[in-house]
């Protein structure tokens, strides 16, 4: 009987490790599964913003007179930011071709096409629009999601006394 008894103990207390090893294993499964799903949404959200950010940072780069454009270029519209360099005029192409945001520097009518620039980063679409000293971006992520852009180009305008 004694015997029993020890075999039913053993029993009982192996059962109550096994349920506390599931829920142990249920709540880690699901903190690991919150937390993936945390940092997918904040690493989509960290490459929109850096690539409204990128964009924003090479037009302010170029912004002077007759510096920033935009023209057909890969798939669809491309923004095209013009420099002088030592009396030699360069051109970045800034576009959209085959899913990624792309960037190409070279010499203004070099002839170059768009599948020879660099790939910036995944994206599903660009819009751009120049409208005087405005321009209006809008980048649409691989997951649909829309980023909108208003930038005010300043070339050009007289210095406030």
């Amino acid at each position: 009987m004694k015997t029993q008894k020890h075999h039913m103990e053993g029993l009982i207390a192996l059962l109550l490790f096994g349920v506390f090893a599931v829920c142990l294993m249920t709540v880690l499964l699901t903190g690991a599964n919150a937390y993936r799903s945390l940092t997918d949404r904040d690493q989509t959200a960290y490459d929109r913003r850096v690539c409204a950010q990128y964009l924003a940072a090479r037009v302010r780069q170029a912004d002077r007179l007759d510096g920033v454009a935009v023209q057909p270029f890969g798939d669809g519209d491309g923004l095209v930011l013009i420099e002088d360099i030592d009396g030699y005029s360069y051109a970045t192409y800034v576009y959209l071709s085959d899913g990624y945001l792309m960037e190409l520097f070279c010499a203004l009518d070099s002839g170059l096409t768009p599948d020879a620039g660099e790939k910036i980063m995944p994206a599903k679409g660009l819009s751009l629009n120049l409208d005087g000293r405005r321009l209006d971006v809008g980048l649409t992520a691989p997951d649909g999601a829309l980023t909108e852009l208003t930038l005010s180009l300043r070339s050009g305008e007289e210095v406030a006394a």
